[in-house]
This record gives structure tokens, sequence and C-alpha cells, in this order.
């Protein structure tokens, strides 16, 4: 497949040229998988989510004004799809539970190094797709995507302490389910 330059293919996509389109979403296609799983219930519902995310950079390229990194352009539209499908389907139930401030910076968690160690990107997926949908959202927008609780309170509706006990929630339980997992993992002493 030839290589185009960043100009080439914004142009391309610009002029609504499929074979540009179509080289886009190919060449990044596995980068933004990754980005919608953490933040999907599964898989079916990440590819939903890349492939309406690149509906939208399809549609909208004409906003991205040259400033700034492309592909980190992309990946915020990526990242406000996935909210905005979010929103509109799961956190609206997750609002309505009523929970505890903890300060995530007062009670951190830890993760146990060698069970860390043993979980592929895979694993953590599941991991994190496992968790509830507002506790996922706030993790992956705390830890990934560098929000801070004042703006993912922002976008979530949402004040900052319930924020920072969703993630506290989520650090806990994905600790948790390292830990366990880790345990479950069988070794084989060889003589």
């Amino acid at each position: 497949m030839p290589q185009y330059s960043e100009q080439d293919i914004i142009t391309g996509v610009r002029n609504r040229d499929r074979a540009m389109q179509e080289y886009l979403y190919r060449n990044n296609y596995s980068m933004f998988l990754k980005v919608c799983a953490r933040y999907a219930k599964d898989m079916e519902d990440a590819e939903q989510l890349i492939n309406d995310g690149f509906l939208k950079i399809f549609t909208n390229i004409d906003k991205y004004g040259g400033t700034g990194s492309f592909e980190g352009w992309m990946r915020r539209v990526m990242v406000n799809t996935c909210l905005d499908y979010l929103r509109s389907k799961y956190l609206k139930d997750a609002k309505m539970m009523s929970m505890h401030s903890v300060p995530a910076d007062e009670a951190p968690v830890a993760m146990i190094g060698d069970a860390v160690e043993n979980i592929n990107f895979k694993e953590l997926v599941t991991l994190i797709q496992s968790l509830p949908a507002m506790t996922r959202t706030v993790f992956n927008m705390y830890v990934f995507d560098g929000y801070n609780h004042g703006q993912i309170g922002e976008q979530l509706e949402i004040s900052e302490k319930t924020s920072q006990w969703h993630l506290h929630k989520a650090r806990t339980l994905l600790q948790k389910k390292i830990i366990k997992n880790d345990s479950q993992t069988v070794t084989y002493e060889t003589k």
C-alpha cells in the first residue's frame, strides 16, 4: 500500500476521496480500537464506536484547523464519540446511584507489581470493560486521556468528589481482579 503524507490524507478526506478515507481508516483502526475498547462494555460496542468515530472524522474533517497533531484531533473525536455514546446509553442510570465521596488521593491503591506484569493488553481491556459504566468512563478519562476531576465532572455532569470516588472504585476493583487473575494463573515447575 502506498505511503501518503499527512497533508495528502487530510486533503483527500476533505475531498471525500474514498481511497484516502480507507487508507486513514486502515492505518489507524487498531490504535483507535484500543481507545474505544476501553470505554465500551464489549468488543462489539467498541467496533461500533470506532466506526461512528471515523464517520465523525470524515464528516467533520473541515473542523481540523491544522494546529496541533492530526492524530491528537482524531483521538479527541474518538473519545468524544465514546463519551456521547455512554452518556446516552449507560451513564444516565449510573448517575442515579448515590455514593459516598472518597477522595482518590486519600486512599491510594497500589498495584502488586508481579500481578500487573503478568497481564497483557487484551486481559487489561477485558478487566476495564467489566467495570460499571460510569466507573469505567471516569477511569479511562483520568488515566488514559489525561482529564482532571474538574473536567471529568463537567463532561459527565457529576461532581469532582463523585469523579474521585469512581476513580478510587475503579482502582480498587481492578486491583482485586488483577490479583485474583494472577492467583488463578497456574505455573508448572520443570525438573
